[in-house]
């Protein structure tokens, strides 16, 4: 059975055009994230998606089953998904259970038994570990308890499509990563097919199957984490995706020569088109070693952040600002002359190899 398609959908708001063209083709059981900055048009994507809004231009598709198109719309509630807002939209004067109870109200779940329904509920209450909170109302709950009460709700009906929005921006940066593996767990156990829609690549790269990569409305690159990471296709996916330096020099076939020492040479083969036209190398800040020897590109530390087990340093280097993460005793001051050594290490021969 075919998953969710979106063929060819677009998608303007006024004079905006919100959305441009997209295509996507996603499994069933698929964890898919949705990455770009403000106003690259992914939440217009997942509103379209789960019938918020109309396309001007496409089809959506499930199962089958046309879901919006040009004469053809089903509307949200008899679509077989769960949303999970980046607000907790909880209402102050329900408890947990009542929240959770809530979606098998409707008249999609009439076929289904009160027995039934209660026994879905404890389920659903004991996944997410909230059984013993569950007479509590949403003031009395901490934040990483209200998203367990919002993901709870969106997923006791087992809805084939789970729409998630930046569900996470609203909690400190510790109970961000405990959630991840919520999620995670949820996926594994409901076999859901989950869209994400996020602005964090750390969430993308650590929870996703595949990574949708957009701006301006447009797709700019999609693959697995890895390969959107070890292999990106545009200069927008280099540095979107975690931060990415490019060495200005000369590709002589497949090999780059570094403009400040040709004796530099780095192999380019997996390297796409496009930062060969640019005349340039990336290399991610985890690739450079920071050395004080005669080799690699001369370098000034313009600034620097410890972050315990890494230091990350601004390096002020062929005219522009690199950036470098080293381990956390490789100590150096503001205003040290460096050296950025580009090693074919492990990691390379790994992106070469993939």
């Amino acid at each position: 059975m075919t998953g969710l398609k979106v063929e060819h959908v677009s998608h303007r708001y006024g004079r905006t055009q919100a959305l441009d063209d997209i295509t996507l083709d996603i499994k069933n059981g698929e964890f898919v994230a949705i990455l770009g900055p403000s106003g690259c048009g992914k939440t217009t994507l997942l509103r379209v998606v789960g019938g918020f809004l109309r396309p001007d231009e496409g089809v959506v598709t499930f199962r089958d089953r046309i879901y919006s198109s040009s004469n053809v719309y089903v509307p949200v509630e008899q679509r077989d998904l769960g949303m999970v807002f980046q607000s907790f939209a909880l209402w102050p004067h329900m408890t947990v259970r009542h929240h959770v109870e809530f979606p098998l109200r409707s008249p999609r779940h009439k076929g289904i038994s009160k027995e039934e329904k209660q026994a879905a509920v404890n389920r659903t209450l004991e996944a997410v570990g909230l059984v013993g909170l569950q007479h509590r109302l949403p003031g009395e709950l901490s934040g990483g308890q209200r998203q367990r009460v919002s993901l709870a709700r969106a997923i006791v009906s087992k809805p084939s499509i789970l729409l998630m929005d930046e569900p996470l921006s609203a909690l400190d940066q510790e109970l961000r990563v405990e959630m991840r593996r919520e999620i995670q767990d949820i996926h594994r156990l409901t076999g859901a097919t989950i869209i994400y829609v996020t602005h964090d690549q750390g969430e993308a790269l650590a929870m996703a199957d595949r990574i949708v990569i957009m701006k301006d409305g447009r797709i700019e690159q999609m693959g697995t984490p890895r390969d959107v990471y070890l292999h990106p296709r545009t200069s927008f996916a280099a540095g979107f995706v975690s931060k990415c330096n490019f060495v200005r020099g000369t590709w002589v076939g497949e090999h780059f020569l570094a403009n400040e020492d040709p004796s530099l040479v780095y192999n380019g083969a997996s390297v796409a088109d496009i930062f060969r036209e640019m005349e340039v190398y990336p290399v991610r800040p985890e690739q450079f070693h920071l050395s004080t020897g005669d080799r690699g590109l001369e370098g000034e530390i313009a600034n620097k952040q410890y972050n315990g087990r890494e230091i990350h340093y601004s390096v002020l280097c062929q005219g522009g600002m690199f950036t470098v993460y080293a381990g956390g005793f490789e100590e150096y001051r503001i205003g040290d002359s460096v050296r950025l050594v580009f090693e074919e290490t492990a990691w390379e021969q790994q992106r070469r190899a993939v």
